[in-house]
């Protein structure tokens, strides 16, 4: 079974995702305002900012490691069992680590 397609799927969603993580980068490095009471609101949107960005570099993290497994001749096998990860699932989910019966 090749998976080009999973492949090209998860190098389109890294780029994405970089791409994502690059313009938050740029949002939490603006300047605030000088008025205390925006600057409480934009300090709000910081954390918000933040956890999103912390959010996306782990689903690179996962992505890249996917596409490391696949360069490996790894992906597709369950890290729990050993067994293959259905097809299905990895369409479905294509970072997926683990067959459904271990993800359970």
């Amino acid at each position: 079974m090749t998976y080009e397609t999973l492949k090209t799927e998860l190098e389109d969603r890294l780029a994405a995702l970089q791409s994502r993580l690059s313009s938050i980068k740029k949002d939490v490095t603006r300047s605030h305002s000088g008025d205390s009471a925006e600057q409480a609101q934009e300090r709000e949107n910081d954390e918000v900012i933040d956890a999103i960005g912390n959010e996306t570099a782990q689903s690179i993290r996962v992505i890249q490691s996917a596409l490391e497994r696949i360069e490996s001749g790894t992906y597709g096998a369950c890290d729990n069992c050993g067994e293959d990860i259905s097809r299905a699932r990895l369409e479905a989910v294509p970072e997926a680590t683990r067959c459904v019966n271990c993800a359970q």
